[in-house]
């Protein structure tokens, strides 16, 4: 089954003293038993991709990137992921960006510009 994002979030979030708190360990485990199942119960249509950061930046500490088939499945899992520790736990959601691969030049039937 192909997957064609509609939309792209970039999260731009910072590590709390909690989640720092935790071993390395527990934190796979708060991952895998905290917020994994929440997201897996009441999201479909999302993918996503997880950057740290923190080597080049001290304003976030990583970027969660979510490709979205569509609006709704992106805002299913913003309220997802309100309900469980992640947020404002474990991570403060310092800004979202989202936006539209290439929408500029399909909004003007253009080929998109980019390099290979």
């Amino acid at each position: 089954m192909t997957f064609e994002a509609k939309l792209t979030a970039f999260m731009l979030i910072k590590a709390t003293p909690k989640w720092l708190s935790l071993t390395v360990p527990q934190r796979f485990e708060a991952f895998e038993t905290e917020i994994l199942p929440v997201l897996r119960e009441k999201v479909d249509g999302v993918r996503s991709r997880f950057y740290d950061t923190e080597f080049y930046s001290v304003r976030v500490s990583d970027v969660w990137v979510w490709e979205a088939r569509d609006h709704e499945s992106y805002q299913l899992l913003v309220d997802a992921l309100r309900e469980t520790p992640f947020w404002d736990h474990y991570f403060e959601v310092v800004d979202v960006l989202v936006g539209v691969e290439d929408a500029y030049a399909k909004n003007n039937g253009r080929e998109p510009v980019a390099t290979v």
